[in-house]
């Protein structure tokens, strides 16, 4: 698929090793392609990530999300970068996972990222988010389904709007479990609304998640 990578990338980090925290922000990162074995995590006491460090990320199921404007979605990305300190050992390994949720904003949608799990399966809470997400693709009884879903990944309550405004089942309000949408659909068929937004999301660009506190990694062996 279009959207998968067949290559990643090395970001260098400039961060501090050791118990103690570090004394600034990260330097402009680096990047190396197809990284080796070499880069498998090895350290022996505590390192911290700093604050404000952004994570990249990829998303390998879609190439866009949709969502309904007061819609909630469990999310789970990759790591799309080995994240190194100063002394070029790995922190975070590339193909780790942030697994998380989209959520409204107010004014859009944003993903939280919880939980960073390691390649060997280790899960640590970690506290980031992306940036508010505010595109929008307007809908209507004209829309063209199709192309609206062609490589997107879609929320329940986004699906139960595109089905009641275009009549077209085959997006299918089975798909709603849970109750989900059902909120945001009887408000539509209530209002007697003929469109609606729905939050698109380009995951490649909208979702690299920056760190909002210190994430300092326990001692490790090497994977």
């Amino acid at each position: 698929m279009p959207w998968k990578t067949s290559t990643s990338t090395v970001l260098t980090l400039s961060l501090l090793a050791g118990a103690a925290a570090p004394l600034g922000l990260p330097t402009p990162a680096t990047a190396q392609l197809f990284p080796s074995q070499r880069n498998r995590p090895l350290y022996s006491a505590q390192s911290t990530i700093p604050r404000g460090t952004t994570l990249p990320v990829r998303y390998d199921e879609a190439e866009k999300i949709l969502l309904a404007n007061d819609e909630t979605m469990p999310l789970t990305l990759i790591v799309a970068a080995n994240i190194k300190d100063r002394r070029e050992r790995v922190l975070i390994p590339y193909g780790s996972e942030l697994e998380g949720q989209l959520q409204p904003t107010g004014d859009g949608a944003q993903f939280i990222a919880r939980t960073l799990i390691f390649p060997d399966g280790q899960r640590l809470p970690v506290d980031g988010t992306s940036r508010t997400i505010t595109r929008t693709e307007e809908i209507d009884r004209g829309t063209d389904v199709g192309s609206i879903l062609q490589g997107a990944a879609i929320g329940a309550a986004a699906s139960a709007i595109l089905s009641a405004i275009t009549g077209d089942r085959s997006i299918g309000l089975g798909e709603v479990f849970g109750g989900a949408g059902l909120g945001a659909l009887g408000g539509l068929l209530l209002g007697g609304r003929k469109e609606a937004e729905l939050i698109s999301i380009n995951p490649e660009e909208d979702l690299d998640v920056t760190l909002n506190s210190d994430l300092t990694l326990s001692q490790r062996s090497e994977f």
